[in-house]
Protein backbone atom coordinates (compact mmCIF):
# COMPACT_ATOMS: atom_id res chain seq x y z
CA UNK A 1 0.00 0.00 0.00
CA UNK A 2 1.26 3.65 -1.05
CA UNK A 3 1.02 6.00 2.38
CA UNK A 4 -1.27 8.55 2.26
CA UNK A 5 -1.46 11.90 4.21
CA UNK A 6 -4.86 14.06 4.32
CA UNK A 7 -5.25 17.46 5.99
CA UNK A 8 -8.88 18.09 5.26
CA UNK A 9 -11.38 17.34 7.85
CA UNK A 10 -14.02 16.17 5.80
CA UNK A 11 -12.03 14.07 3.18
CA UNK A 12 -10.66 12.30 6.63
CA UNK A 13 -13.80 11.45 7.96
CA UNK A 14 -15.01 10.14 4.41
CA UNK A 15 -11.56 7.89 4.84
CA UNK A 16 -11.48 7.06 8.09
CA UNK A 17 -15.95 5.65 7.59
CA UNK A 18 -14.48 3.32 5.17
CA UNK A 19 -11.77 1.22 7.12
CA UNK A 20 -12.50 -1.82 8.74
CA UNK A 21 -9.81 -3.86 10.80
CA UNK A 22 -10.32 -7.39 11.77
CA UNK A 23 -7.91 -10.25 13.17
CA UNK A 24 -6.47 -9.88 17.03
CA UNK A 25 -6.35 -7.26 18.68
CA UNK A 26 -7.83 -3.95 18.09
CA UNK A 27 -10.87 -4.39 15.72
CA UNK A 28 -13.20 -1.97 13.97
CA UNK A 29 -16.11 -1.71 11.73
CA UNK A 30 -15.29 2.21 11.28
CA UNK A 31 -12.83 3.10 12.38
CA UNK A 32 -14.49 6.92 12.07
CA UNK A 33 -16.31 5.58 15.25
CA UNK A 34 -13.20 4.85 17.34
CA UNK A 35 -11.54 8.55 16.40
CA UNK A 36 -14.84 10.15 17.24
CA UNK A 37 -15.01 7.89 20.88
CA UNK A 38 -11.43 9.18 21.12
CA UNK A 39 -12.88 12.51 21.32
CA UNK A 40 -11.47 13.57 17.98
CA UNK A 41 -14.60 14.81 16.65
CA UNK A 42 -12.46 16.98 13.40
CA UNK A 43 -9.86 15.23 12.89
CA UNK A 44 -6.97 17.67 10.85
CA UNK A 45 -4.21 15.19 10.05
CA UNK A 46 -4.41 12.10 8.42
CA UNK A 47 -1.00 9.26 7.45
CA UNK A 48 -1.92 5.83 6.70
CA UNK A 49 1.09 3.44 5.65
CA UNK A 50 2.27 -0.22 5.48
CA UNK A 51 0.29 -3.19 4.70
CA UNK A 52 -2.42 -5.24 6.70
CA UNK A 53 -4.24 -8.02 4.70
CA UNK A 54 -7.26 -7.96 7.68
CA UNK A 55 -7.70 -4.63 7.23
CA UNK A 56 -10.02 -3.45 4.45
CA UNK A 57 -10.66 -0.28 2.93
CA UNK A 58 -13.91 0.25 1.11
CA UNK A 59 -14.82 -3.63 0.89
CA UNK A 60 -11.47 -4.16 -0.52
CA UNK A 61 -8.60 -6.02 1.00
CA UNK A 62 -5.54 -5.21 2.06
CA UNK A 63 -5.37 -1.96 3.76
CA UNK A 64 -2.96 0.49 5.62
CA UNK A 65 -1.66 -1.27 8.94
CA UNK A 66 -1.06 1.71 10.48
CA UNK A 67 -3.16 4.65 11.34
CA UNK A 68 -1.81 8.72 12.71
CA UNK A 69 -4.82 10.62 13.06
CA UNK A 70 -4.22 13.98 14.81
CA UNK A 71 -6.93 17.33 16.25
CA UNK A 72 -4.80 19.82 17.86
CA UNK A 73 -3.07 18.14 20.58
CA UNK A 74 -4.88 14.91 20.58
CA UNK A 75 -3.55 11.85 18.59
CA UNK A 76 -5.30 8.72 17.94
CA UNK A 77 -2.69 5.68 16.52
CA UNK A 78 -3.60 2.50 15.45
CA UNK A 79 -0.26 0.12 14.67
CA UNK A 80 -0.75 -3.42 12.66
CA UNK A 81 0.87 -5.61 10.24
CA UNK A 82 -0.13 -9.30 9.10
CA UNK A 83 0.93 -11.87 11.87
CA UNK A 84 0.85 -9.15 14.84
CA UNK A 85 -1.78 -8.47 17.42
CA UNK A 86 -3.21 -4.86 16.55
CA UNK A 87 -3.51 -2.33 18.69
CA UNK A 88 -4.69 1.20 19.61
CA UNK A 89 -2.83 4.42 21.41
CA UNK A 90 -4.81 7.76 22.55
CA UNK A 91 -2.46 10.38 24.13
CA UNK A 92 -3.00 14.30 24.50
CA UNK A 93 -0.12 16.57 24.92
CA UNK A 94 -0.34 19.39 27.19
Amino acid sequence: MEPIELNDPAEIQQFLSKVRLTGKGFTSDALLGDVFEAGLDYPDFLKAEGEDPEASYDGKSPAWAKYHVRQGKRVFMVYGAAGRERRSHFSETP
